[in-house]
């Protein structure tokens, strides 16, 4: 009985180990083929695409965005379709009245608005080049920049740098950092207190802000002003993301005030023309005010906080993804910049 027993299992090992090998083969299988189920799939899209999904987030409607883009609504449909399929995510939630970005969209547009900025940034410089000169160089500012010191420094950059052309743009502050991080623009000046940038910087340039009034306001025969003196004020101030006005609310909020804001302009020009009819005070840099509100309607009033005091920052792209044309303008820029402005 114990032999039979031996030669039963004799028998039965081999089938058994046969059957055990062909159940685990399905699971080593799986394990080989495994990486190719992990590889994402490539994206295939247009720049067109990309422009329509811009303009149906900036018009709110695939309708509106496709007439801008020049294609029929139920063809930017599709394509919109296509590109979340290919994406594997939403880039907008249907509304009844239109359509708005998700979470995704949102962060997917920056790189959107990036990669038309770069085909546009190469189809200038191609026209450049075909046209003689020797490239673009995008150079972001904001006003006070433009106004005060980059008329000169462009002479200089088109006596030194023959033959390259600049794009100067002007935006607030926030905006020239906004524009440094997406690589829209090769170079950026902005005002130092709103933070640094990832990039590389230098000192460009300083000024000082005064308080201008009417010469009837009652601050007029001051000789100079307090930061408690300017937040007294009915103030005539820039757009809300311009670097003033976002200094003066910290100034107003550190001291547990409410800045007294009566009127939101786009310009220095225009804070003058209503600051000359005693509406209320401006805060502006020196050699600006000297040239809008140098007459004698108006008073200019040093403010003797430190805060009054502003210093920009030159910032660029890294040294190795700047053209020989941006390098050369970069060069000329930080070899004029210095301490103080222009008087």
């Amino acid at each position: 009985m114990g032999e039979h027993a031996q030669l039963l299992l004799v028998a039965v090992s081999p089938t058994s180990f046969r059957s055990s090998t062909q159940r685990r083969r399905p699971r080593a299988q799986t394990i080989v083929t495994s990486p190719a189920h992990s590889r994402q799939p490539r994206l295939h899209f247009d720049l067109t695409t990309i422009q329509l999904f811009i303009a149906v987030a900036d018009q709110g409607s695939i309708t509106r965005g496709a007439e801008r883009v020049h294609l029929a609504p139920a063809a930017a449909s599709r394509r919109i379709l296509e590109l979340e399929s290919q994406l594997g995510v939403s880039l907008f939630e249907r509304l009844p009245h239109g359509m708005a970005c998700t979470e995704a969209g949102r962060a997917l547009l920056a790189h959107a608005r990036g990669i038309t900025h770069t085909v546009q940034r190469m189809q200038d410089d191609a026209a450049s080049f075909v046209g003689g000169d020797l490239g673009v160089v995008r150079v972001a500012a904001p006003k006070s920049a433009v106004i005060q010191f980059l008329p000169f420094d462009i002479l200089r950059c088109a006596t030194e740098c023959p033959g390259v052309r600049i794009d100067l743009q002007e935006m607030n502050s926030q905006e020239v950092q906004q524009s440094l991080r997406r690589g829209t623009v090769d170079i950026g000046i902005y005002e130092g207190s709103l933070g640094v940038v990832d990039l590389p910087t230098a000192p460009y340039r300083s000024d000082r802000l005064v308080l201008v009034v009417a010469r009837g306001h009652a601050l007029a025969k001051r000789k100079k002003v307090t930061t408690e003196d300017v937040l007294d004020c009915d103030l005539i101030v820039l757009g809300e993301s311009s670097a003033i006005s976002v200094g003066l609310e910290r100034l107003a909020e550190d001291a547990g005030r409410v800045l007294r804001m009566r009127m939101r302009v786009s310009g220095f020009d225009s804070i003058a023309a209503l600051v000359a009819q005693n509406l209320g005070g401006g805060v502006m840099p020196e050699a600006i005010a000297r040239e809008v509100a140098g007459g004698s309607r108006f008073v200019r009033l040093p403010i003797t906080g430190e805060w009054a005091a502003r210093h920009f920052v030159l910032c660029h792209r890294p040294h190795g993804t700047l053209s020989s044309a941006a390098l050369s303008v970069l060069q000329v820029l930080a070899q004029n910049a210095k301490p103080e402005s222009r008087k």
